[in-house]
């Protein structure tokens, strides 16, 4: 029997550069936030209220966690920016699967660029992966 919804835990991240799919795997993905800022305008003589009015969307980092993987398209292509500067943004598709692995929901971010890249802590105490993450900054996303 099929979920009455979708669920969150099934999905693929697909970057403007892929070469295959070693770059798709993901454990996490957050940041698909839009909102307005806004602008407060007083008019004058009326005192009961203030107009607050839309001026421009604002988007959050979109963060990425997986595994720690070497030598990826996706790892090569963040070395190039953070140690070459050389910051060449891509598009990415992220999408959200039905049990056999179809598209049920996709969302385009559009223009992302390596904003941030960081590895969990080592810890000779731990039994734990090391967890790779990823903050993209970009300029707009929209659903496919």
């Amino acid at each position: 029997m099929a979920a009455p919804f979708p669920l969150a835990f099934h999905f693929s991240v697909h970057f403007g550069f892929d070469q295959g799919d070693e770059d798709i795997r993901f454990q996490g993905v957050s940041g698909l936030n839009v909102e307005f800022t806004t602008e407060t305008v007083v008019e004058g003589g009326e005192n009961r209220f203030e107009h607050v009015l839309p001026v421009r969307t604002q988007y959050t980092n979109l963060v990425l966690k997986r595994a720690l993987t070497t030598n990826s398209a996706l790892s090569k292509w963040c070395i190039q920016a953070f140690k070459d500067f050389i910051v060449e943004p891509t598009d990415v598709t992220i999408h959200l699967l039905n049990p056999q692995g179809e598209p049920l929901v996709s969302w385009q971010v559009d223009w992302a660029w390596p904003r941030k890249w960081s590895y969990s802590d080592f810890n000779a105490e731990e039994n734990a992966l090391v967890i790779e993450t990823l903050e993209l900054g970009y300029r707009t996303f929209h659903q496919l």
